[in-house]
């Protein structure tokens, strides 16, 4: 059910970046206004083509659309279209490891993971631990089959998504004078988490142990949660376990806090 979905992804993500942007204010709904159509238009004409050239069995019953287009119409240069394939990738992942590191960042920021991945390197910036996790975890999960996974995690995904719809309703009925720069209609946001019920519920109805399996591993999170964050009153030696992990994760990446007043002087400490 997710896996058609799951190629269209990524479109969301400039949305959880916002501060990394130059005057988000103006440039957030200009990159959704331009690039929304665009990408939906391109995606719109190559499904003709393929359709043009292929039976819809042919398409639902390919392994690789592209391929049997390819060779087809291109003859002998349709060994050329999987470099092509795989070099279209890199414009979603750079986007992937660019947003996920800075989730990273924002959840330690708030106090929900551990402090060192909201640190950045000294001189460069970037979130090294926050992007070192994001691979960590991706490469934890290489073993398990693809499709598995996009029915699994896209349950909680779009969950999650209709959630903060929902949150954004509710403070334009709670809080209707709060300040908002960026601001759509209300119909919007309604018709859209329309579309997120409908991407919660039909899944759990047709695909039960894909959306249950994404439910537990959701749930799993709770002890963690509660052993990181609620328990306040942990004993010393996990704090001192803690403290000596950051620091030598400090020094093994050079990163430092984003509030340290000066990092080189800082980084000097540490080595010392």
């Amino acid at each position: 059910f997710y896996s058609g979905l799951f190629s269209f992804g990524r479109w969301n993500y400039l949305n959880c970046v916002t501060e990394e942007l130059k005057d988000p204010y103006k440039n957030l709904p200009r990159a959704i206004c331009i690039a929304l159509p665009l990408v939906t238009l391109v995606y719109f004409f190559t499904n003709v083509a393929y359709l043009t050239v292929l039976t819809a069995q042919e398409v639902v019953s390919s392994n690789a659309v592209a391929m049997d287009f390819a060779r087809q119409v291109l003859g002998p240069v349709q060994y050329c279209v999987p470099v092509f394939v795989a070099m279209s990738t890199f414009g979603g992942l750079n986007g992937s490891l660019f947003t996920s590191g800075r989730l990273f960042l924002a959840g330690a920021c708030q106090g929900h993971l551990p402090p060192v991945l909201s640190f950045i390197h000294v001189t460069k910036g970037t979130p090294v631990p926050a992007l070192i996790s994001t691979c960590v975890v991706s490469m934890l999960l290489l073993p398990f089959d693809i499709f598995s996974l996009i029915n699994c995690l896209s349950f909680v995904l779009w969950l999650t998504i209709g959630a903060a719809v929902a949150g954004l309703l509710w403070l334009r009925r709670a809080q209707p004078e709060r300040p908002r720069p960026v601001k759509c209609h209300t119909a919007i946001p309604i018709i859209f988490l329309i579309g997120c019920l409908y991407l919660v519920i039909m899944p759990m109805i047709s695909e039960p142990r894909a959306t249950g399996m994404g439910i537990l591993i959701t749930l799993s999170g709770i002890p963690v949660y509660a052993f990181g964050v609620l328990w306040k009153n942990k004993p010393k030696w996990i704090h001192n376990a803690h403290d000596g992990m950051t620091l030598f994760l400090q020094k093994t990446w050079l990163v430092v806090s984003q509030d340290a007043p000066n990092a080189d002087v800082l980084l000097q400490d540490m080595g010392n």
